[in-house]
């Protein structure tokens, strides 16, 4: 199958395929949810952290900026960037792992994943035309939503998609770009709205080689850590140009080498570097007690929500109601769960059960 091969013929357009993937994704409803899902902080506690949303944001920035030094397609990778977070849940990766045990508690060993589910967001979950459902993405757009990086065989995959997309063969070179501008953005973003909220501070920070490297070259620039806002700008700002600068290094003579399966990456020093600082923000960020409270918080809601809507699915909205009739209703709801925002999701179960 072709890379530019549409599902559904439609009429000439003046953008390209990849051009008119990304618009249609950008005008999806889902796509706008993200504004009210978690990254790392829950959306309500203030204005200024990162959300699904503009996360994607900057995933999409940093892939086209990639893509467009190494002689890719700009816009392919950019409409896999917008797309790549459509599957998350709400809490982030905590509401996708309750989620998860929910299903399987309840015997849908095939259970929840987030990224099957972004491809089913686009393919079968929004409805933008009478005769077929999803988005009429491209091909290449759609397995790069898949894939991400690597072979995506799993077992809870449908045959047809084993048939359609290879699923024992790696994606495009986009797809493996966004794959780590992803990685970029979310270290970067969320250490800056770490240190903004006081769970980790770049005192903590020191114990990565990789951080004491973007530390000193703030510090050359004269920019102390009394200029709070400043300096934790210039942390982000020069921790992304450095592993932007280190992947095209790494990535461009790869990419004319026979046999390179993975030609997107970085140097084996820096992987680790890498490796070891996202160990440290998972050790001192992502299990700080602030943000633990808030997931189990998160947690229980989406439990909650999942066994309510079990006991009575007329509380669906009428889309996901009439879905009852040709799909399992373990998996109706964990859709309907799946696409919620934070803010929908906490005043759902508030209804339910009362002020959590």
């Amino acid at each position: 199958m072709q890379r530019e091969e549409r599902f559904h013929k439609i009429d000439k357009d003046f953008r390209n395929p990849f051009a008119r993937d990304r618009d249609r994704i950008i005008h999806s409803g889902s796509f706008r949810k993200l504004e009210y899902k978690t990254q790392v902080f829950l959306n309500h506690e203030g204005d200024f952290f990162r959300t699904r949303l503009t996360h994607s944001i900057e995933v999409s920035q940093i892939a086209r900026s990639i893509t467009s030094q190494l002689g890719l397609n700009e816009s392919l990778a950019e409409a896999i960037a917008l797309a790549h977070d459509l599957g998350h849940t709400p809490f982030g990766h905590v509401g996708g792992d309750t989620l998860d045990e929910c299903l399987k508690a309840d015997g849908f060993s095939n259970g929840f994943e987030h990224n099957f589910q972004s491809f089913r967001v686009v393919t079968t979950l929004e409805k933008r035309y009478k005769s077929f459902d999803g988005l009429n993405l491209t091909f290449a757009t759609l397995e790069g939503i898949l894939k991400h990086s690597y072979p995506y065989r799993k077992s809870f995959l449908p045959d047809s998609i084993h048939e359609e997309f290879n699923l024992d063969a790696h994606p495009s070179f986009e797809a493996m770009v966004v794959d780590r501008a992803d990685e970029i953005a979310y270290m970067s973003h969320d250490i800056d709205d770490g240190v903004n909220s006081g769970v980790i501070t770049f005192e903590d920070l020191k114990e990565s080689d990789l951080a004491c490297e973007i530390l000193a070259k703030v510090a050359s620039e004269g920019v102390g850590e009394e200029e709070d806002e400043m300096f934790r700008y210039r942390f982000s700002s020069h921790l992304i140009n450095h592993l932007v600068y280190s992947l095209l290094e790494y990535s461009e003579p790869k990419l004319k080498e026979e046999g390179v399966s993975i030609p997107i990456g970085f140097e084996k020093v820096l992987e680790s570097d890498i490796k070891k600082l996202k160990k440290l923000l998972f050790v001192k960020m992502y299990q700080h007690k602030k943000i633990v409270r808030k997931m189990y918080a998160g947690s229980q809601a989406i439990k909650g929500l999942y066994s309510g809507l079990m006991q009575e699915e007329k509380m669906l909205p009428e889309f996901y109601y009439k879905q009852l009739q040709k799909r399992a209703k373990h998996r109706v709801i964990a859709d309907y769960i799946a696409s919620m925002s934070d803010r929908y999701a906490l005043n759902f179960y508030n209804e339910m059960y009362g002020k959590l």
